[in-house]
């Protein structure tokens, strides 16, 4: 673990300081107001958002969402995993993920689930070497 790196759930009323990394990750090229709004609505549901800080500067972010599956159990999606480019190949990535699966594990829940885009690849990798498995595919219908 890295000395100045931590992990943490960031407050519902700071939410917003996520939006400038999901600028960054964002391949749908959202605005930043529609990001915006969509995080206050986000907080209002099964949903939190963890953060990675160095020090006191926020450089990577995840969704969690939880839910019960019925072929699943209890489960924790995580979503939009995002580290700031200037800080991957570190670890910190790895660490971020025990760290995950321990607050999965501390809020009741059996499995985690997460989505990835068909074409990234070193996270295809990174993920099978922390255990995953691909179970199948994710579809999205825009309506």
């Amino acid at each position: 673990m890295h000395d100045s790196i931590t992990f943490k759930i960031i407050p519902s009323k700071d939410i917003l300081t996520i939006v400038p990394l999901l600028v960054k990750l964002n391949d749908y090229k959202i605005n930043e107001d529609t990001l915006s709004k969509r995080c206050l609505q986000m907080v209002k549901e099964n949903y939190e958002c963890a953060g990675v800080y160095d020090n006191k500067k926020l450089i990577g972010i995840t969704g969690l969402w939880y839910c019960t599956r019925h072929y699943a159990g209890t489960t924790m999606e995580v979503d939009h995993v995002y580290i700031d480019d200037n800080n991957r190949g570190k670890g910190i990535g790895k660490d971020f993920f025990g760290w995950i699966h321990n607050h999965a594990k501390d809020k009741g829940c059996k499995t985690i689930e997460l989505n990835t885009y068909v074409q990234n690849y070193p996270s295809h990798k990174f993920y099978y070497n922390l255990g995953y498995e691909i179970l199948g595919y994710h579809f999205l219908k825009t309506l």
